[in-house]
């Protein structure tokens, strides 16, 4: 999100579990907010009519994306606690955790002003959140990129928030899910040697561009 003086804050973080567009499902065009790549990867683009139209149909889509919006308000609430309550220190180790979700890397591709400005906070107070953690041998940073040392030390100077998170998106978002009997549609999450493929019964010509995937990435197949 960001403010008339052009200052930003996150709201949320999004990875191969998730989607843009939610406001969609809402019932609303456009979100008030702007989603900045922080990652290389790749993504499907769907056009907003064809996922509705399978939307409406009440099947085992709907159910999974109802999931993810909660999933995703979850997120958002709980952002903004850590925002308000949590030490920029817990704060940057809470969000280079959720980065981790996300890459099969540990060295990401993050200046501190560009931390500075997801977090919402002064580089300064990045600056010396970094090196606490470095002293402490979590973290090694380099100009314009981080290397994590120790994933387990990471997540207990971090606050609560990133268990919340991540527990809140495996209860809503399992691994592997299947819709009740009777209905038209399954889904499971697929590795990425798998093939890509969005099928259906009423099955339409729809709008995807993607690339190669990320080596670290799943997408979710519909069948």
């Amino acid at each position: 999100m960001y403010s008339e003086n052009g200052s930003s804050s996150e709201i949320a973080s999004i990875g191969n579990e998730g989607m843009l567009g939610v406001s969609i499902l809402m019932g609303s065009a456009n979100a008030p907010a702007r989603a900045v790549v922080q990652l290389a990867g790749a993504a499907y683009r769907l056009s907003a009519p064809h996922l509705m139209d399978e939307f409406y149909h009440k099947g085992a889509l709907q159910r999974l994306l109802l999931r993810y919006a909660q999933a995703r308000l979850t997120q958002i609430s709980q952002l903004a606690v850590c925002n308000s309550h949590h030490s920029t220190q817990q704060r940057l180790c809470r969000f280079l955790l959720q980065m981790l979700d996300r890459t099969s890397t540990t060295e990401l591709p993050f200046t501190q002003e560009e931390i500075g400005a997801i977090l919402g906070v002064r580089r300064e107070g990045v600056t010396e959140a970094v090196g606490k953690l470095q002293q402490i041998g979590v973290i090694k940073w380099r100009r314009g990129h981080v290397a994590i040392l120790s994933r387990s030390i990471l997540e207990t100077y971090s606050c609560e928030c990133y268990e919340v998170i991540r527990k809140t998106v495996e209860r809503l978002l399992p691994e592997r899910a299947a819709s009740s009997s009777g209905t038209e549609y399954q889904w499971r999450e697929r590795s990425i040697g798998d093939t890509r493929r969005l099928t259906a019964e009423r099955r339409k010509e729809t709008d995807i561009a993607h690339r190669p995937f990320d080596t670290a990435q799943t997408v979710l197949e519909f069948f």
